[in-house]
């Protein structure tokens, strides 16, 4: 599996905001967002609904992985995409730590992600709460 999801019956933005709630508990963030639905649609003339694409970082993770292997930059931020799977619901998937710690053979990298496995899922059941 390569993503840990919820759905929630709130638009985009709200699940975005409520994410952003949700990883500032656990000392995370998102460091960066494209509108990848407005992306598509300028450069190849694609419309699909509303769909975002967030970069989450775990800075104590982060410095972890970084320490262990300076290439592991490639990999990070970890992805999150939020989009509108129906009217009024939206769709939260954040890239499961074990993507990231399959390409590596540093122990660090493994350990950073192990935890980071057990944080993002106090974050899915804050999203569900």
């Amino acid at each position: 599996m390569y993503g840990l999801t919820v759905e929630l019956n709130l638009s985009v933005a709200d699940s975005i905001e409520k994410l952003r709630s949700a990883l500032q508990k656990e000392q995370m963030g998102i460091v960066s967002e494209i509108d990848f639905q407005a992306n598509l649609k300028e450069r190849i003339g694609y419309e699909l609904p509303t769909y975002k694409l967030l970069g989450i970082c775990g800075p104590r993770f982060a410095k972890q992985m970084i320490e262990a292997d300076r290439d592991i930059g490639a990999l990070l931020p970890c992805s999150c995409a939020v989009y509108e799977s129906a009217p009024g619901v939206s769709r939260i998937v954040i890239q499961h730590p074990d993507v990231v710690a399959g390409q590596s053979d540093k122990a660090e990298v493994k350990s950073a992600m192990a935890s980071a496995v057990e944080t993002l899922n106090r974050v899915i059941a804050d999203l569900k709460s």
